[in-house]
């Protein structure tokens, strides 16, 4: 209501003549109202038939009307103006600079609600009426305003391009066909649409599907990266708890030798001192006993030095060894001898763990590894439906069970001419296209077969190297007999070990360009991964040897 009550403002305060804003407003004998300026210049034009008119209602005074301001409709004006509701609404209905302007409009266009194909111009609201209810106008095509009506228009003729011409895949107009478009593949450029819609929708399907897989992915990945940090923070407070433990066993086992150290130094230096004051003590009578000799050398007296020669007593023998065994500075050197090769001990091993730590780290690949890590369970999350499209199988091979099994047979098979068709060789394609993750089983029996996977350009016929699996860069390809298994790509063959089965398992993660091969039994057994860059969707392909079949297995 409040819109509708603005739109009513502006056209009952516009001037139908400049269709802005009343500039000092005049009401004229019928009762419309102009800008005194506007109605003054149309008059002006008018004054050479003595005749003036209202713009709108066509009404004619003679004489010419005098002019007089209408207060109250200026009044109103200048009060819209105020308030600012006149303005915005007339900013909103008035085409700007990177609007599409009514085609129709004189003075000041409004803004065009549609635009009509068929005439072709933009309208505003008010003169696109007719098209809503003129009966030949109903039938225009009408559509959002678009400022490229002009390409619509056929440059030579300067006719609308209804047509659409296959041959040049361009829009022509109805003259084209007369003349430089004469005898080309022609059709209404509403029913190409048609088709080009169609290829839209199935484009638009495959990168929903696209869309779909990749999130798909994406959450997965979101969901490794959880686990990786979680594993990650688990190590790591793991390894800081053992190695703060070693580090306490290093450091109470330091603190156990200089308590023994500082024992036995404690032992050793009080025997040495014992010995030493005995020493002294033998020293000090010693000194003794030599003064007392040293006094009677010195007496003249015969008599005197006779009597006194008894009473001097012999030397008594010493208590100690005169030679004492010293080993300068070779005390407690074969501890610190010991500790060092136990520091040397403790080097080597840090050294070879740390290398076999360091590689332990580093071989965590979680895109490389993906499922394997896993038990069967992990890639069946990956299991892909495959069929065998017998447009592409070799004319002595047999296709049946849905689908699903090929045999190779001495009957030549009534297939029909197909340029998809393998014409020299055992092999057939699946039908359908492998992107992201895959994973699929294949059971044998025979003499051998071929599980591949390749690129759906690969070569039907020609020489051996552009059609044989694993003999070109389009093509990667298992070799299975009943002794051995061989990886073959791009002409060059790898023999790989591993468990001869009667079931191999291919496991295919399209975006990080891995290509696993396995044997299937009880476990898996990784016999080969090929790591790549694939460049388009990919085919799975089955090869056959004489007296042989192969299988896709539905897994459950």
């Amino acid at each position: 209501m409040e819109k509708r009550g603005v739109q009513l403002d502006q056209e009952s305060l516009s001037c139908s003549i400049c269709l802005d804003l009343l500039n000092d407003p005049v009401t004229i004998p019928c009762g419309h109202s102009y800008c005194m300026d506007c109605i003054k210049d149309h008059w002006d034009v008018e004054d050479l038939r003595r005749i003036h008119s209202c713009p709108q209602c066509r009404k004619e005074f003679i004489p010419r009307p005098g002019l007089e301001k209408n207060i109250m409709l200026a009044a109103l004006v200048e009060d819209l103006k105020k308030t600012g509701i006149l303005a915005a609404a007339a900013d909103h209905c008035y085409a700007g600079p990177k609007d599409v302007a009514c085609d129709v409009c004189t003075g000041r266009k409004m803004k065009a609600v549609k635009s009509c194909l068929s005439c072709p111009a933009s309208y505003c609201e008010n003169h696109l009426q007719p098209h809503y209810d003129v009966p030949g106008l109903k039938k225009h095509k009408l559509v959002d305003p678009t400022m490229k009506l002009q390409e619509n228009i056929c440059s030579h003729h300067d006719e609308v391009m209804k047509i659409f011409c296959r041959t040049d895949q361009q829009c022509i107009c109805y003259l084209c066909l007369m003349d430089e478009h004469k005898g080309h593949e022609t059709v209404p450029a509403a029913a190409e649409r048609t088709e080009k819609q169609k290829e839209l929708q199935e484009r638009r399907q495959q990168i929903q599907q696209r869309i779909q897989e990749q999130e798909k992915d994406v959450k997965l990945l979101q969901q490794e990266v959880e686990a990786i940090n979680g594993s990650a923070d688990k190590a790591v407070e793991d390894s800081e708890k053992i190695f703060t433990d070693l580090i306490c066993k290093i450091q109470k086992r330091s603190s156990d030798v200089k308590q023994q150290i500082r024992s036995q130094q404690g032992t050793e230096v009080s025997r040495v001192k014992k010995l030493q004051e005995k020493l002294e003590q033998e020293i000090t009578e010693l000194k003794r006993k030599e003064a007392e000799l040293q006094q009677l050398l010195k007496t003249e007296d015969h008599t005197q030095f006779l009597k006194n020669y008894p009473s001097l007593s012999a030397l008594s023998e010493s208590t100690h060894s005169s030679s004492i065994n010293i080993r300068p500075l070779r005390y407690f050197e074969d501890v610190t001898a010991a500790v060092s090769e136990l520091r040397e001990k403790l080097e080597d091993i840090l050294r070879d763990t740390g290398t076999n730590i360091s590689l332990t780290v580093s071989k965590v690949d979680v895109l490389k590894s993906g499922p394997e890590r896993n038990n069967r369970a992990g890639f069946l999350l990956y299991s892909q439906e495959i069929t065998l499209d017998p447009n592409t199988a070799y004319k002595y091979l047999l296709i049946s069970e849905g689908n699903r099994k090929v045999t190779s047979v001495k009957l030549k098979q009534s297939y029909p001419y197909h340029p998809h068709r393998f014409n020299d060789h055992n092999q057939v394609l699946s039908r359908e296209s492998l992107t992201g993750r895959c994973y699929w089983e294949v059971k044998w029996g025979g003499g051998g077969i071929d599980v591949a996977v390749l690129y759906k350009n690969i070569s039907r016929e020609g020489r051996l190297d552009e059609c044989e699996f694993g003999a070109n860069d389009k093509s990667w390809s298992l070799d299975c007999d009943t002794n051995s298994y061989t990886v073959w790509h791009n002409n060059v063959k790898t023999p790989v070990s591993g468990p001869v089965s009667s079931r191999i398992g291919v496991y295919l993660d399209h975006s990080a360009g891995i290509l696993s091969f396995y044997s299937v039994s009880e476990t898996l057994t990784l016999l080969h991964r090929f790591q790549t860059k694939f460049t388009q969707p990919l085919y799975a392909g089955i090869g056959v040897y004489v007296g042989s079949f192969a299988e896709v297995v539905e897994l459950n």
